[in-house]
């Protein structure tokens, strides 16, 4: 039976005080589950969702999703222990906390764990039989008391711990191994005491190793049991040492990939600092490097659209939020780069244009007085010849405008058009490339419903965008066993 992290005993502790209804949940970015039990419901935000699982008759609601694009809520009978996951960009998974401890807290009157065997290993009787006993505690009786399945309970504040009724005719009851949630506040796992993080924890070097419900860390130069891009050698700047938690591509605090085959990543409970990073330099008013640090005044894109504003919503719904990401310079409706793209970038207030790049001087041609002010370079061009093999520009967007996957991840989509093994066809970032002589430059996408895409690259000798071959880069691929479904985003629901 596993035993859960010290850190949710800690929140589910916490969460009285804080008063915040999510306090009591448990968060997971860009994550669906499986569930056989679920409801619909039209909510303005997660709070309000929350506020229909607590009030969810017709399960037991555990957990919920919340999609932010449809604002569609749906409360579950299943957790992510219980099922299974996948990959969803726009949804987030909020799992109760006092469902996901394995421990109990005292006698364990709140204990909801799923361990439905006794200290004798017998496995328990289900609360609404009543075969081979007739229980005096029922679902019906005691709605409150968490009697569902046979797993262990203590509807009655046995002073011994939870229990239940057996499945052995000779055997009316008897007490389960509950391990005290305690135990646990001495092995975190976590590291040496007085570890913490600043902002989202992107330069936490800290040595812990397990995620905020217990599981163990995968390796990151391990590719089992979850094969992934964030190799050593392609990140040499972020760290990714042993099995220690990180935060390599700007979420919101460190994570780490799981040992567990059914979770594939999850994030670590690391603590805040109590004091606060440097302030920026002069320096960040221009463009240096990929411009993550740049905290200038532009606000208007390589097109001329206007940016929208970070704090707003309208008319691209985001997640990158100033409050959720205190260090990125989210300010006004100026460029910025929160997620190490290759340059500073911005949502735009054409509804038809969620996102584009921005023009910023770099600071080796910057003078001084001038980096702030808005401006509008001439975008170059960029075309290919042929089939675009030889094609080495930096596009990175499909046909229909989704961003390309890097190519030396495996996340959403798992392949083999990896550098290593095409060394020669170039394939940097997630610029388009054509490594397998398909019809034109193309690349996989950040979207988990689709796998891959031609790029909206025009032919150098063409002034008008051919349309896409029917040919697929990924029919190459069909027998090597790195297939990834396409699936619709409510075919499972």
């Amino acid at each position: 039976m596993g035993i859960s992290k010290a850190a949710f005993l800690f929140l589910f502790l916490l969460s009285s005080v804080k008063g915040d209804i999510l306090d009591d949940y448990s968060r997971t970015d860009g994550v669906w589950i499986l569930t056989r039990k679920k409801q619909f419901y039209e909510t303005n935000d997660e709070k309000e969702c929350a506020d229909k699982c607590e009030a969810e008759r017709n399960f037991t609601c555990r957990a919920f999703l919340f999609t932010r694009k449809k604002l569609q809520c749906l409360t579950l009978a299943e957790n992510a222990k219980m099922t299974v996951t996948f990959a969803s960009t726009d949804t987030v998974l909020y799992e109760k906390i006092i469902y996901l401890m394995q421990c109990k807290r005292g006698i364990g009157i709140d204990y909801r764990g799923t361990e439905a065997k006794t200290q004798r290993g017998i496995p328990c009787q289900k609360w609404a039989e009543k075969i081979p006993h007739k229980p005096n505690y029922t679902p019906e009786k005691h709605p409150n008391a968490g009697l569902e399945e046979n797993y262990c309970r203590n509807p009655d504040a046995d002073e011994n711990g939870p229990w239940c009724y057996t499945t052995d005719p000779a055997m009316r009851f008897d007490y389960c191994a509950i391990p005290e949630c305690e135990d646990q506040v001495m092995h975190t796992g976590e590291g040496p005491q007085g570890e913490c993080m600043q902002c989202n924890g992107e330069d936490y070097r800290g040595e812990a190793s397990k995620t905020e419900s217990g599981l163990e860390c995968q390796h990151w130069d391990v590719q089992e049991p979850h094969m992934h891009g964030f190799i050593l050698k392609h990140y040499p700047e972020k760290d990714l040492k042993m099995n220690y938690c990180r935060n390599p591509d700007g979420e919101l605090r460190p994570w780490c990939f799981t040992t567990n085959p059914n979770k594939r990543w999850e994030y670590c409970n690391i603590p805040r600092c109590a004091t606060h990073p440097p302030v920026s330099g002069l320096d960040s008013q221009c463009l240096s490097g990929r411009g993550e640090d740049y905290r200038g005044r532009i606000a208007i894109t390589e097109s001329g659209n206007a940016c929208q504003h970070w704090n707003m919503q309208f008319p691209h719904k985001h997640g990158w939020v100033p409050d959720r990401y205190p260090c990125k310079g989210l300010e006004e409706n100026y460029c910025r780069n929160p997620d190490g793209e290759k340059k500073p970038w911005c949502y735009t207030t054409n509804s038809n244009i969620r996102w584009e790049y921005c023009t910023i001087p770099p600071c080796d041609r910057t003078e001084e007085g001038i980096a702030d002010v808005p401006v509008q370079a001439p975008l170059t061009e960029e075309c290919y010849r042929g089939k675009g093999q030889s094609y080495r520009g930096t596009a990175s967007v499909t046909l229909s405008g989704k961003k390309c996957q890097a190519w030396s991840s495996m996340f959403p989509h798992r392949h083999i058009k990896t550098p290593e093994k095409f060394p020669d066809a170039d394939l940097r970032e997630n610029y388009c490339r054509n490594p397998d002589g398909d019809s034109s430059p193309w690349c996989f996408t950040t979207d988990p419903n689709t796998v891959w895409e031609y790029c909206n690259l025009k032919r150098c000798d063409d002034h008008a965008q051919e349309p896409a071959p029917n040919a697929s880069p990924g029919m190459m691929e069909q027998n090597t066993g790195w297939t990834t479904p396409t699936t619709s985003g409510n075919s499972w629901l």
